[in-house]
């Protein structure tokens, strides 16, 4: 498991307990013993409001950090994922993203996760041109999310 990955896991295992948690960027740093720009690295890409939360930064005293999780309604959040992060075309790596975000939110269950990556993977969509593929995913992506909200 990479530093990336544990950091992540501990601070969502710390979320799990509570809503909302208040670090230390530096203490978190020593604890797994790197950098606190890591410790940035993580909460900048893995804890962004597009993955639902909220991470206030408070500079001084050992870099204090806040992180908040949004618990929106889901048919909310689908409505406004569909809208601004789908588009007219997406690759497999994002709609890996998008769909891993809603089962960690409980919006899908591990059975649809796993439906809807196999209908939108390169393989199935093999025959089809890079754009064509990413165009069709789209397509198959919102409508699948319609139908589950």
């Amino acid at each position: 498991m990479r530093l990336s990955d544990m950091i992540e896991e501990f601070i969502k295992q710390m979320l799990n307990e509570s809503k909302a948690i208040e670090i230390k960027r530096n203490e978190l740093a020593s604890r797994f013993e790197c950098a606190p720009s890591q410790i940035n690295y993580v909460l900048s890409t893995r804890f962004g409001s597009d993955k639902g939360y909220y991470v206030e930064s408070k500079r001084g005293g050992g870099g204090g950090i806040r992180i908040i999780r949004i618990v929106p309604d889901s048919n909310e959040y689908v409505r406004n994922l569909i809208l601004s992060s789908i588009g007219d075309a997406v690759t497999f790596s994002a709609a890996q993203k998008i769909v891993k975000s809603l089962r960690e939110r409980e919006i899908i269950t591990s059975r649809e996760e796993k439906i809807i990556m196999a209908a939108t993977n390169e393989r199935t969509l093999v025959l089809l041109s890079e754009r064509d593929r990413n165009i069709i995913r789209a397509l198959m992506l919102k409508n699948i999310l319609i139908n589950i909200i």
